[in-house]
């Protein structure tokens, strides 16, 4: 009875929001306003029209770095302006994120973000690189490297998701609470993103100070895209089979695990988890950062991260 009063509360109270919220934003706005000179997009033969960036030095070696959820190919620009110089960079919106176009119907699925990063780097003649990913495109990167291990020189876990872990996990933002649940779903669906968003970010930042109006007007923005709310709260994606520490023992890419000790979103103990079951991983912690250590602390993180890729063997 506890649950259907809480259930019942947040239709009412979806309803009761649903006049603050926001309108959709077509498509050409948010070109305009957050695509670069070095956007680009590829056509898939399912439908999606990917945005994506191909940046840095392109006889220097590959990077291919995959964004989290809500997030955007935004969130590594602190990397990509330290690492071109030397590296060519290659940043990409996942289904239903940043600039990336779905069509109707479209569900995601953790194979088709996996075919998105492949079809990026195939498209840009890419044979092998080294795959990072931060929160929930961390998940897509081990995933990848499971995939197509042939393909990556290296794998970079960012406060990377898909630990198993056992039971509630306590304090997570309100907006993975409201995720959890159909109820939540709905609320979302209908209220003004931006007080949550702001709030989710604070969280995950940290650093409040970074937590701008213009980050926050990106992140709400980028959920007004056409389609965009209804796509992402309807295509949860949930592993095939049961993932387990074993599961990770299967990865042979060299693996570099980056973690923020003070993650609100992903314990800093699931990226010990993934450094442990991962054959031969590198674990970084950084005390007092939360879970965007690229942005966070993008000149210590980038440069641990060149300590790494200067450690790979050639070819």
């Amino acid at each position: 009875m506890r649950r259907l009063a809480i259930a019942f509360l947040c239709v009412v109270a979806a309803a009761a929001l649903n006049a603050c919220a926001k309108p959709e934003l077509a498509w050409p706005q948010l070109e305009g306003r957050y695509a670069s000179p070095a956007s680009r997009y590829l056509e898939m033969p399912d439908g999606v029209r990917v945005h994506y960036r191909d940046q840095g030095d392109r006889a220097g070696r590959t990077v291919v770095l995959v964004h989290g959820f809500a997030a955007s190919l935004h969130a590594w620009e602190p990397w990509v302006e330290r690492l071109s110089r030397d590296y060519r960079v290659i940043t990409l919106d996942l289904a239903g994120h940043g600039l990336t176009r779905t069509p109707d119907g479209y569900r995601i699925s953790t194979e088709g973000q996996i075919a998105i990063v492949d079809a990026v780097t195939r498209r840009l003649g890419v044979e092998r690189f080294v795959l990072g990913g931060n929160s929930m495109g961390g998940a897509v990167a081990w995933n990848y490297a499971l995939a197509h291990p042939d393909r990556l020189r290296g794998l970079v876990l960012v406060d990377a998701a898909g630990w198993p872990v056992e039971g509630k996990r306590e304090g997570s933002p309100l907006a993975f609470r409201l995720l959890s649940n159909p109820a939540g779903r709905a609320v979302l669906k209908s209220i003004d993103l931006g007080p949550l968003a702001k709030r989710g970010l604070k969280s995950a930042y940290v650093d409040e100070a970074l937590v701008t109006e213009a980050l926050v007007d990106r992140y709400v923005n980028m959920a007004l895209a056409p389609g965009r709310r209804e796509l992402i709260l309807n295509s949860q994606s949930r592993p095939r089979e049961p993932v387990t520490r074993a599961t990770f023992a299967k990865i042979t890419a060299p693996t570099l695990v980056m973690t923020g000790e003070a993650d609100k979103v992903i314990p800093a103990s699931a990226s010990r988890g993934l450094a442990g079951a991962i054959p031969g991983a590198k674990l970084i912690t950084y005390p007092g950062v939360g879970h965007v250590p690229m942005e966070q602390i993008p000149d210590l993180s980038a440069r641990d991260l060149r300590v790494f890729l200067e450690s790979l063997p050639p070819g």
